[in-house]
Parts: C-alpha cells; structure tokens; sequence
C-alpha cells in the first residue's frame, strides 16, 4: 500500500474500504484520539497508544497495543509474532465477520485497561557493566587506557570485565590484564577476532 497521507486515504486505498471504516465508526464512537502514525491510523488516550487498525493483503483488523491485559472471552485475539509479548491482533477475512457489539466491547475494555495503566514497559536490553576490583585499578593508573576502555561498546566492555572477574587465581587476573591492555588501547573487543572468521 502506498503512504497514506490522511486516515480516510489509508482506509480508502486498502483492500477492504468498507469494512475499516465500520471499524473506525465503532472505535471512534469513544473517547479516542485518531492520528496517523507508522502510515496507518492509530488510537490513543493521553497520548498513549491503545488501539491501530491494520489492512493487508486477504485480512485486516485492530491491533491492540497491550491486548495481553484484555480478557478475550470470545477467544478472538492473536499474538502476530512469537517475540510480541503486549500486542494483540484481533483479525477479519470479510465484513460480515465484525460483530459490532463484540468489538466495541474489546475496545472499551483496552481504552479502560490503558486508564488504568496496565501496560508492558518494553525490557531494558544495556545491562550495567560490573567493572572487577582489578581491572578499575588499572584504568585509573593509566588515563589513555581509561579513555579507550569507555569508547568500546557496553557489549565489548562487558567481555573484558566477565574475562577478567572470571579468572580465580590473582596470577590468571594479572596476565589476562597484561593480555587485554594492549588491545584495549587498540579499540578491540576480546573476541574480535572470532567474530570475522
């Protein structure tokens, strides 16, 4: 589909005009905020997401943006992906398959839900780095290896500071130090190497 510039242009380049302007008329019929995101049309109260509405190519249908919280009595959501944990799709073929009274329903209780504050806070992937009793003395008797050490990534930040508190014995954690420096000040990762094989 091409990129809608308006709501009514999206709904009326799709493939099932009729039907998602039967959606839109239910959704809006509450207190919603429409706008246009993401080049489809999109729900939202307070400026929180709830609801989008979608159209491909042999279906079409309302996302829910946290339909985990809602309660699908009528068993009518699906998770469009295996990794999407708050999502939920509510999904038609036809026209004939909107039940409005069912889906104004769903709506309602996911505007409620938003209310409500029920909602998935998306996983924070940065870990904090840990940096080993050894491996801190060493950077703050060397500023140059300090000031390369915190240009390297978390990820390859990560590897040296695991590598180094890993070690049990002080003699293993004093000749990985000494292996490591050099290729710190070079900007390397520990396992560089291996990853361009």
């Amino acid at each position: 589909m091409a990129k809608a510039t308006s709501v009514e242009a999206y709904i009326e380049n799709s493939n099932f005009p009729e039907a998602l302007g039967l959606l839109r008329d239910i959704i809006t019929s509450t207190e919603v905020e429409e706008s246009l995101k993401w080049n489809a049309p999109v729900y939202a109260i307070n400026g929180k997401n709830v609801i989008g509405l979608g159209a491909f190519k042999n279906h079409f249908g309302i996302w829910f943006f946290n339909g985990v919280f809602l309660k699908d009595e009528k068993q009518l959501l699906v998770n469009a992906q295996e990794k999407t944990k708050a999502l939920r799709q509510m999904r038609f073929e036809s026209i004939e398959d909107i039940d409005k009274n069912v889906v104004l329903s769903y709506v309602k209780e996911a505007i409620e839900n938003q209310k409500l504050g029920k909602e998935l806070k998306p996983e924070r992937k940065g870990k904090t780095v840990e940096v080993p009793k050894e491996l801190k003395e060493l950077l703050e008797d060397s500023t140059e290896l300090k000031q390369h050490f915190e240009t390297l990534s978390p990820g390859k930040q990560r590897e040296y500071c695991e590598y180094i508190a890993s070690a049990k014995r002080d003699a293993t954690k004093l000749s990985r130090l000494e292996k490591i420096t050099p290729m710190i000040l070079q900007g390397k990762g520990l396992y560089d190497k291996y990853k361009n094989c």
